[in-house]
């Protein structure tokens, strides 16, 4: 049985009709005051009408601007948010940049001074200033220098220095450290000069991995090398820009179509998840707090767990079933949320763009569901499935919050607050992760005495969806695990 659809008169019909009322010849005059009557009152009905077609059209049309007003106001608060962020940027490296000009002046006239000082010592004046007639004096020139003592670095550089005793400072063999020396030696080499000679290219490393290996200040670092502490801080950053210049693109880099294959299978060997392509984890290092910008980089739970404020900048990474990072995103405030540190990172450019199609990226709960990546389910009430699926992804994730903890238990300068510049720290923090890839790619063995326990925590996104066929994919997986018997039993 169907039911037509009513059919109602438009605005103008209603006029018309309305107005041909008055014209209409009533012929029996008995009943003419009762039709009169019932006119008038069918003409107050088609009033009423038309006044309530006029109301609904009036409110579509406020319904309209409102709408538009707010998506107005929206865009506007946006770009407001995005300007505010850009211009505490600018202001930030405009800081940064004038205090290292400032720097660099400064070290050019002490320079220039000492220069000026040496070259009147050794240039034979008398005492008007003039030189001596007949004065075969050379003009030498020389710098006093400190004279600080070295034994310690030159008993730990010969051959006979102890294997166990090296590896327990630079936290990796001989063998690996003369690696990196000899990778390292065409950029990090200086030459000889007239003041002093050049800082040999092994002892420019040294600095730099026992001041990445131990945390200690540049004061300790100082004493233990025998050089002076704006000396270490040099080859500190000298180093580790040569590191992400030199070894970076080598050893820290995204997985060729060869090893993708090699990666999934892996990852399916350990979980049962097909295609999966790496495991995301996203941890902080605590930093000294900015003098711009103070609140981005605020911490707000580290703070509430340590009792004590805490600032932090984000270290983003997707390792392989092996722990060696893939890629990297270091840097960002320490106040975002994972999920806003995944949308600056170039892993979601890179996915985006379509390049991660057939891969899963593993995430946890901070990480929204989007069609290259996977998390758990975060709502109330789980299914077995659900509970077995999430079991799963959980053994993919501990294989980066475990990398990650050998990275902060391998290199003690990630695990409290640092002297570092905080615009030199995405290259301080890349030159760990690179030195990490290389322990773990030649099975540098892992001291337990330098276990560290990381501390998290795991926020649900705010829209932890962002994609409804991520969605079906998400539900398809965890049924293919329960009934292919790869979910386990500890959940129940």
């Amino acid at each position: 049985m169907e039911i037509t659809p009513v059919t109602f008169f438009s605005q103008e019909d209603y006029s018309h009709f309305y107005n041909t009322l008055p014209d209409m010849d009533f012929n029996n005059n008995n009943n003419n005051n009762k039709k009169r009557k019932d006119s008038n009152n069918l003409k107050d009905i088609l009033a009423s009408l038309i006044l309530l077609e006029d109301e609904e059209k009036q409110e579509q049309q406020n319904s309209v601007v409102e709408s538009e007003q707010q998506r107005t106001m929206f865009d506007a608060n946006y770009d407001h948010q995005a300007r505010t962020m850009n211009h505490y940027m600018a202001q930030f490296q405009t800081h940064y940049n004038e205090l290292d000009q400032l720097g660099h002046n400064k070290a050019k006239r002490v320079r220039r001074s000492a220069l000026n000082a040496a070259a009147a010592a050794g240039s034979g004046l008398n005492e008007t200033g003039s030189i001596q007639p007949g004065s075969s004096v050379q003009q030498h020139r020389r710098l006093w220098v400190k004279d600080r003592s070295k034994d310690w670095w030159e008993r730990c550089s010969r051959n006979d220095f102890p294997e166990e005793e090296f590896r327990r400072w630079f936290r990796m063999s001989k063998g690996t450290f003369d690696m990196i020396c000899d990778e390292l030696d065409s950029v990090v080499t200086k030459k000889n000069t007239m003041l002093r000679d050049a800082i040999p290219v092994r002892q420019r490393v040294a600095v730099c991995i026992w001041r990445l290996a131990t945390g200690d200040p540049l004061r300790l670092v100082s004493k233990r090398f025998g050089l002076g502490i704006s000396t270490c801080h040099k080859l500190v950053l000298e180093v580790c820009a040569a590191i992400k210049t030199v070894l970076m693109p080598k050893f820290l880099h995204w997985p060729n179509e060869e090893e993708m294959k090699g990666i999934k299978e892996e990852f399916e060997g350990i979980s049962g998840i097909p295609n999966v392509g790496g495991s995301m984890y996203t941890t902080h290092v605590p930093i000294i707090a900015p003098k711009i910008s103070v609140s981005a980089y605020f911490n707000k739970r580290h703070t509430e767990r340590n009792q004590k404020t805490c600032y932090s900048i984000t270290v983003q990474g997707v390792v392989d079933p092996k722990g060696v990072f893939s890629d990297v995103c270091i840097g960002w405030p320490g106040s975002l949320p994972d999920d806003q540190v995944l949308e600056k990172s170039a892993l979601y450019q890179r996915g985006y763009g379509g390049s991660l199609k057939d891969v899963w990226i593993v995430g946890n709960s901070g990480h929204p569901l989007m069609d290259w990546v996977l998390v758990p389910y975060t709502h109330q009430n789980l299914t077995w499935t659900q509970h077995a699926f999430n079991e799963k992804v959980g053994d993919i994730q501990r294989v980066a919050k475990e990398a990650f903890s050998r990275l902060k238990g391998r290199w003690g300068c990630l695990q409290k607050r640092t002297e570092v510049k905080l615009q030199d720290l995405p290259v301080v923090l890349g030159a760990c992760c690179v030195l990490h890839n290389i322990c773990e790619m030649r099975n540098e063995v892992m001291d337990p005495q330098w276990s560290f326990d990381l501390f998290d925590d795991e926020m649900v996104a705010e829209n932890n969806v962002r994609s409804e066929n991520s969605m079906v994919a998400r539900d398809h997986i965890a049924h293919y695990l329960l009934h292919h018997g790869r979910a386990g039993t500890s959940f129940v």
